[in-house]
């Protein structure tokens, strides 16, 4: 005979278990790795190229035949030597007529002076005289002056780098005659992208080598960084040698610019390439939430890409984070996980 008691139960029993079956979370396992802090001291490299401190063509202030030329391409010249000449003639025979006409006017001004003192002379007169003494005066400076002007002389300490004239030839006032460049420390110039531009506040130290001093740094010091980008889209760095000997690189060596960020302003992370995946064009990646083991979808700037399978992020990671590393494209916002533990060298074949 059927017992229907037994037949209920049996119904109730297998109706609890399915709801426990369908209302089960799924949890997934997933393989996870840390974002371990990229280097001790990130740093990025960039070519360079040295450059005279200060490069100027010279030039006489005054117009005329050039009668001497007192050195030679590369010769080592103090502030202040005497460069070069032109026939000062003219403007001899101009300031000896000025200093005469100078000398009769003054002595004539002092007359007058002394005789209005005296009340023996109008103010009329007196004006005329004090001024036409100020008007001469001016006059005979300036012809002294471009007489001084017929010698080129060196504005510092340098090396001649080109001669555009030899003696004999006529020049024009402002005409370029000889080529200078500073003997003081170098710079060295290097162009950087808009990515270290805007990071440009957290960079520490600058150094620079070059092929033809093996095994030798030269550090450097910041000038300045332009505030608008070349055609290229790139931004100009000028950086200064410190110091000089006969060992640092000269003008237009290459060189390699080695820039330095901060440490603990760094936000540089190593993390592997398989935890990236896309949102909306933005590469991401999914954190772990240890309190809850959840994962949540995080947007980060790839700064580097390197052939290991490993990937430099400067934006979105903090050194310590954990990221899922394996099947992201099949995980959800705030999905529950399970990570798997390492493979070890006793555990080749994966978990046991």
């Amino acid at each position: 005979m059927f017992d229907l008691s037994v037949f209920v139960f049996v119904v109730a029993a297998t109706a609890c278990s399915q709801v426990k079956t369908d209302t089960e979370e799924i949890v997934r396992s997933v393989k996870t790795d840390t974002a371990r802090i990229y280097g001790e001291q990130p740093k990025v490299v960039f070519p360079g190229k040295v450059k005279a401190a200060s490069e100027v063509d010279l030039s006489f202030r005054a117009a005329g035949t050039i009668s001497v030329i007192r050195v030679n391409v590369g010769a080592f010249v103090g502030k202040g030597d005497t460069l070069a000449g032109i026939d000062p003639r003219d403007y001899e025979i101009q300031l000896a007529a000025t200093e005469a006409e100078y000398r009769q006017i003054r002595a004539e001004a002092e007359r007058i002076v002394a005789l209005y003192e005296k009340g023996s002379v109008t103010q009329n007169d007196y004006d005329k005289a004090v001024y036409g003494l100020k008007q001469i005066a001016a006059k005979y400076d300036a012809h002294k002056n471009a007489l001084a002007d017929t010698r080129l002389v060196a504005p510092f300490d340098g090396y001649v780098q080109k001669r555009f004239f030899v003696a004999g030839e006529t020049v024009g006032a402002g005409m370029p005659v000889l080529s200078m460049i500073d003997a003081g420390a170098p710079e060295v110039e290097i162009n950087i992208p808009s990515a270290e531009y805007i990071r440009r506040d957290r960079f520490e130290s600058f150094s620079c080598e070059a092929d033809v001093y093996p095994g030798r740094i030269f550090p450097l010091e910041l000038i300045g960084i332009t505030q608008k980008a070349n055609m290229n889209q790139l931004y100009t760095v000028r950086l200064k040698m410190k110091g000089r000997d006969r060992q640092t690189p000269s003008p237009g060596m290459a060189t390699m610019v080695t820039i330095r960020y901060r440490t603990e302003a760094s936000e540089l992370v190593r993390i592997p390439y398989t935890a990236l995946f896309e949102i909306n064009s933005a590469s991401s990646v999914w954190v772990c939430n240890p309190d809850n083991s959840t994962v949540t979808a995080r947007k980060v700037v790839v700064h580097e890409l390197h052939a290991d399978g490993t990937v430099v992020v400067s934006e979105g990671l903090k050194a310590g984070e954990i990221v899922v590393t394996a099947g992201v494209h099949s995980l959800g916002e705030g999905e529950k996980v399970k990570r798997l533990s390492p493979v070890s060298a006793t555990n080749v074949g994966g978990l046991l």
